[in-house]
């Protein structure tokens, strides 16, 4: 499976809303933060997909399930879309559990997809996902170390704007490895945990990115207009990548004054100096457009795990 956006029905587009909601609730271990954000993250949608708050609280209080969702989608083409971002939303943090391995199997026969044809889908989403954070040889010097987070943001935007939905599932990974990289230049052996309470410290939810990935997808499926389409080309890649691109970057410089000053910043000085970044990077991100645009055209979608282990 690598599924592009096909021709859907409004009431089909929040079918497959619905599916990635349950999705990255079906692991049972999302907290408030991680809520909240999905949920800010819906509510920020509103003017291309005004349904989708409704649709939100449909699933929270339950009158909307998995096979409700599931019994709306009727192409062939809607379903695996569907079933992929699910996959990809349930990988987000990590290792699939019980509850998340039950929750897709349930689906996957909900769908009446095929279990063979699915398989390699499983295969490239948990290599994406289990990939180790070590990363290349040390940075050198801060010069190099901001050219490397300028790099993985470019990076990071040109996946936003790709068609697949493996695609979007990388972005975490790099992230995590850019990091990594940082923590590395300033003398820190960083693990996967460490990195996972960073990113959840500043504000970055691992589920709550890759979900918001798939509904910017989405509205740009049946929307193009509202990011950028009127005005075309670079302009409307742009919009599409924005989200990709400043988070990335604010998260890079973020790490490398939290690991710079010794791990000595706060968690409210880390929100703030975040806070602070993402606003440098809106200003910073249209003129890196056509970089963006450029590498999108670069990246091979079928040699992501390469991709993100030279990186």
């Amino acid at each position: 499976m690598n599924t592009t956006i096909p021709s859907m029905t409004p009431d089909e587009q929040n079918a497959v809303i619905s599916l990635c909601v349950l999705a990255a609730f079906a692991d049972g271990a999302q907290g408030e933060g991680e809520r909240a954000q999905i949920e800010r993250i819906v509510q920020g949608f509103a003017t291309a997909a005004p349904d989708w708050a409704a649709t939100y609280q449909d699933v929270l209080t339950g009158r909307v399930g998995l096979q409700d969702a599931a019994a709306r989608l009727t192409t062939p083409a809607g379903r695996a879309l569907a079933y992929e971002m699910a996959v990809c939303v349930c990988h987000a943090d990590g290792t699939v559990n019980d509850a998340e391995t039950r929750f897709l199997a349930e689906l996957r026969q909900a769908l009446k997809l095929d279990d063979v044809r699915s398989e390699p889908l499983h295969q490239s989403a948990a290599a994406l996902a289990a990939e180790p954070v070590a990363a290349p040889p040390r940075v050198s010097d801060v010069a190099e170390l901001d050219r490397m987070i300028l790099n993985s943001a470019i990076l990071i935007g040109a996946l936003e704007i790709m068609p697949h939905s493996l695609a979007t599932l990388a972005i975490v990974p790099l992230q995590m490895r850019m990091v990594y990289r940082v923590g590395k230049s300033y003398g820190y052996e960083l693990g996967r945990g460490h990195i996972t309470d960073f990113l959840g410290t500043v504000g970055v939810g691992l589920t709550a990115q890759v979900f918001e990935g798939f509904a910017s997808r989405l509205v740009r499926g049946f929307s193009p207009g509202l990011l950028g389409g009127l005005v075309g080309g670079v302009a409307g890649q742009a919009a599409g990548s924005a989200v990709g691109f400043t988070t990335t970057y604010a998260l890079g410089q973020v790490a490398k004054r939290y690991y710079a000053s010794g791990r000595t910043l706060s968690a409210a000085q880390l929100r703030e100096a975040f806070s602070t970044m993402l606003a440098e990077a809106r200003g910073l991100q249209g003129r890196y457009a056509g970089d963006i645009a450029q590498r999108s055209r670069e990246v091979n979608v079928t040699e992501l795990l390469p991709l993100v282990r030279q990186n």
